[in-house]
This record gives structure tokens, sequence and C-alpha cells, in this order.
């Protein structure tokens, strides 16, 4: 027969069990704030006006949901607890199958959600038209982008530059993109600054953005790409007017120019490139890529490994 467990044990296990489950809370605790550390450059966390129009349609969503799912889950556990087994008062009804007024309530409430739910992605999709021009009194400026292997072509058309890995921005400016690929498609895609458009070879997409807050944006490719796609990021750096125009005079001032022999140059595969300027793009460059003027982009290799390490066999 086994020993029985004196007081004292028992006392010191449950102290056991008990710190464990606050070791236990406290991991779980670490992980979660773990978690919402990630929420500092998401699209929760926006410094535009865009990107805090779709911040507010996230969180009106998730609070119409929360409307169904709280009373469904309380509703749960009440059952659970009123009908329990030593519950006397409870009554059992095992022959109920049927009734019309709790059937107007089980549908019309998700009817309800689906159409506040629909009403808010209807409005937000022609508000958040990326092609929609922000309400603002400054001109907009004209940039052009195109995505390459595997990197992110600026051009500055007005000013005669452009610029590699980097988009410079002067803050409460809103920016007019026109975004094209030299290769395969991509997303471009700044989250705290405006939604995902796609970039196409052959074809142009519009995206309006603005910055209100001077400072860095990670940017980067939210479309699989090829071997280089891990390391197809940018930086937008938003900046005050003042020092926009600093940054333009330099860049005329230094960088080589992004001329034809340059641009087939920088249509070669390159990956994790660091930014840098050209001090001189020729007009009509963009269009001469958009409409396919220029030579396109390899684009990644689908062959299989096999048969990319050596050359093909003739039979």
């Amino acid at each position: 027969m086994l020993p029985v467990p004196s007081k004292q044990y028992a006392i010191d296990l449950s102290l056991l069990f008990r710190g464990a489950k606050h070791k236990y809370l406290f991991v779980l605790a670490m992980l979660s704030l773990a978690a919402l550390s990630g929420c500092g450059n998401s699209i929760l966390d926006p410094a535009g006006p865009v990107a805090d129009a779709e911040r507010i349609i996230l969180l009106d969503s998730l609070a119409i949901m929360l409307a169904i799912v709280i009373p469904t889950l309380l509703a749960i556990l009440a059952i659970a607890w009123w009908f329990r087994a030593d519950n006397t008062r409870a009554s059992h009804l095992p022959q109920w199958c049927y009734s019309g007024r709790l059937e107007l309530i089980v549908w019309s409430i998700p009817a309800l959600v689906i159409l506040f739910l629909g009403g808010i992605a209807w409005t937000g999709s022609h508000d958040l038209d990326p092609a929609r021009t922000l309400d603002s009194p400054v001109k907009p400026l004209e940039v052009e982008v195109v995505s390459l292997d595997w990197k992110w072509l600026f051009i500055y058309p007005a000013q005669g530059i452009a610029s590699v890995n980097r988009l410079i921005a002067p803050v409460g400016v809103p920016l007019h993109l026109r975004l094209t690929s030299a290769s395969v498609f991509n997303v471009f895609f700044v989250p705290r600054i405006a939604s995902e458009i796609y970039t196409m070879n052959g074809m142009a997409t519009q995206l309006n953005l603005e910055v209100d807050t001077a400072g860095d944006y990670p940017g980067l490719s939210a479309h699989f790409s090829g071997d280089g796609f891990s390391g197809m990021a940018f930086d937008l750096h938003a900046i005050s007017s003042t020092e926009f125009a600093a940054w333009l005079t330099l860049a005329h001032a230094h960088g080589p120019v992004l001329d034809d022999a340059g641009y087939r140059t920088l249509l070669k595969q390159s990956q994790n490139v660091k930014p840098y300027t050209y001090r001189m793009v020729p007009v009509g460059l963009f269009e001469a890529i958009l409409l396919q003027k220029l030579p396109p982009g390899e684009g990644p290799d689908i062959r299989e490994p096999s048969l990319a390490a050596s050359p093909k066999q003739e039979n």
C-alpha cells in the first residue's frame, strides 16, 4: 500500500501547482506583449489619411462582429451553467423542436451584421479608391514607380531624377503614384501610409497617398516574385519641404545618369540593393517601360532546379 501524503505535503503540492500556473500566466503575458509589439509598423499605427481611414474600417468591422460574437459566447456559458446536472430548476424539453420567434432572432442578427459589414466595405471601397485624388489644397507630387528584379525604381518626372529603393516625400504633400512593372507581377505596399496596389508589366495603376508625420516608413513587396523577394524592400523618408528641396539639389549634383545603357544595367537581376540616386533621367522613360519599348526583365527562373543547374541537352 502506498503511503498517504501528509497535509504538509499536500500544501506543498498546491503551492507548486500555483507557482507553475503563475509562470504559465507570465509566459502567456510576455507572448501577448511580443505579438502586440509587431503593430508598431502596421496599418494599425497609421501616419497618413489613407491608412487612418483603413484602420477605422478595420475597427468598425471588429466592433460589428464582436456585437454578435460576445453575446454568443456569453449565451454558451450561461446555457452550460443553467443546464448543469445539479440544477433542478432547469426545465428540459426533449420534444421541443421549433420556435418561429427564435428563428426570427437567429436569422435577423447575422443578416444585420452582414448588412452593416457590406455597407462599410461598399463605402470604404469608394472613399479609398486608389485612383481617387486626396482632398488637399496642395498640388500633388508626381512619382512614377517601377518594380524590377528585385528592387524598386522611383522616378520624379518633373524634377528629372530617380531613386532606387528609396522614396523621398515632403510631409503634408499628396503623392500621386503611377506604377508599372518591368518584370513579373508585384505589389507596392507601405503599411503605415497606404493600401496595397499591384504593378503589372504593360499596364499602369495609380495610387494616391500622403504622409502626415516626418519619419522613416518601411515599404515592401507584397507578392512573391522569385529568389530576391525577401530583400525587395524600400524606405519612404518623409521630410519637410525645405529638406526635400535640399535633397533635390544634392541629387542633381551626384549619382549616375539613367540613360538607355544605365537602365539596361539596372534591369539585370540583383538582390538586397542599397539605395542610391540617379542625377538625370530622360523624359518619357516610364512611358517607354510601360509601352514595352524597352526590354522587360528576366523574371524568376521557373525551371526545375536540376534543369536550371545544367544546360539543356538536345536529342
